[in-house]
């Protein structure tokens, strides 16, 4: 487990132990636990967000059966935005790149 300069007061110990026990007397879930870790400690084991072509996402919307302005909405984002990624003019970043990726995972039903 690696973690990101982010400093651990004694607070966040603490319940970081207590959430420990928890999960080892069975009240807690691995999952739980892995979670409540990830976000207090800043840890960088999350998913891969792969860098994703205009085809990529034109093929994944197709897919969908979506116009780009319902793809669009569902992304949060414009329709020209959505048309400028597919056509390659932009590269998307931030939620929308993590959002693609989910998508692309695990199919448009995952974000519906």
């Amino acid at each position: 487990m690696t973690v990101k300069n982010k400093k651990v007061t004694r607070l966040t110990q603490a319940l970081l132990e207590t959430a420990k026990d928890m999960q080892q007397v069975g009240i807690l879930d691995e999952a739980a636990y892995r979670k409540i870790t990830m976000r207090h400690l800043a840890v960088e084991d999350k998913a891969e967000v792969e860098p994703l072509t205009g085809e990529d996402i034109r093929a994944m919307r197709e897919r969908a059966h979506m116009s780009q302005a319902v793809f669009a909405h569902y992304l949060n984002v414009t329709v020209g935005y959505v048309s400028q990624l597919e056509r390659g003019a932009k590269r998307p970043t931030g939620a929308a790149l993590v959002l693609l990726n989910v998508i692309r995972r695990r199919g448009i039903e995952a974000i519906l």
